[in-house]
């Protein structure tokens, strides 16, 4: 009896093992992915070297028409060295324009005024001139703006096997099996506390869930904007809790989902 108990209890823990390998995020509670968006300066002058020097990896979404990509071809191609991940936010950035507060958007950008294979055409384009900083072919997209459609098309349909997945504006995390690979949701951060950012990441790690953030400027250099203290703050409790949260680029994560979730999307 004594060991038919023994047993029992030896193929309970396999079983719960078993259960707790395909529910975590590579052996962690939660995977956690910081994404820059626009190629803007701030992440090469701020945000890289705070990632560098504690050792974790971003995700950093680049548009071939700003300035910020075009000036410094030889710097993100040495962020890629580095192991950082460079993703596809489209050629020119189109946004729709006949949306409410959208009078900002050029008419020469203007998504509203796209056909579904202008729009596909560009962001092939950026596939090809992020290949040459980086020489990958694998690569996770996001959308302009969060916008998902030209008209009435679902335009990522016409690319979603160019990428791995793409990533949407919707605030959201979820565990594994439940990802939505062509609209992954994330937390824009505009002007939050690190203590704010932190809280979101110890919801995910009670729910073992992704949890992408969405920054913009990170000490200036865009109007959606979190303060470089409050940045650092976040990174800072990313790196103590390593044993716990995994802090890696999407494509990494996603890839990771896809292998390990009981059902995929």
């Amino acid at each position: 009896m004594k060991t038919l108990l023994t047993l029992a209890a030896f193929a309970l823990s396999c079983s719960l093992g078993m259960g707790q390998a395909k529910t975590g995020w590579n052996g962690r509670k939660c995977a956690v992915v910081l994404t820059y968006d626009d190629a803007l300066d701030v992440h090469l002058t701020n945000v890289v070297p705070a990632l560098d020097s504690l050792g974790l990896k971003g995700t950093f979404y680049l548009s071939g028409y700003f300035p910020g990509y075009a000036n410094n071809i030889d710097r993100w191609r040495a962020v890629a060295r580095k192991g950082h991940e460079l993703g596809n936010h489209t050629l020119f950035h189109p946004c729709a324009g006949n949306q409410p507060g959208r009078e900002w958007v050029s008419p020469a950008n203007d998504l509203s005024k796209y056909s579904p294979q202008r729009m596909a055409d560009e962001i092939g384009m950026m596939n090809v001139l992020l290949q040459t900083l980086d020489g990958k072919t694998e690569r996770t997209f996001a959308y302009p703006c969060g916008d998902t459609k030209v008209g009435d098309t679902d335009y990522y349909k016409l690319v979603d096997t160019k990428f791995v997945a793409a990533r949407g504006v919707r605030s959201e995390m979820k565990p594994l099996g439940q990802l939505n690979y062509a609209d992954i949701g994330s937390y824009a951060i505009v002007g939050q506390t690190g203590e704010q950012l932190i809280e979101l990441v110890k919801q995910a790690q009670a729910s073992n869930s992704l949890l992408v953030f969405l920054f913009h400027g990170v000490g200036g250099g865009h109007s959606m904007n979190v303060a470089l203290p409050e940045h650092a703050k976040l990174l800072r409790y990313l790196k103590q809790h390593e044993s716990e949260i995994w802090t890696a680029p999407l494509i990494d994560a996603v890839k990771y989902a896809k292998t390990h979730s009981p059902t995929t999307r």
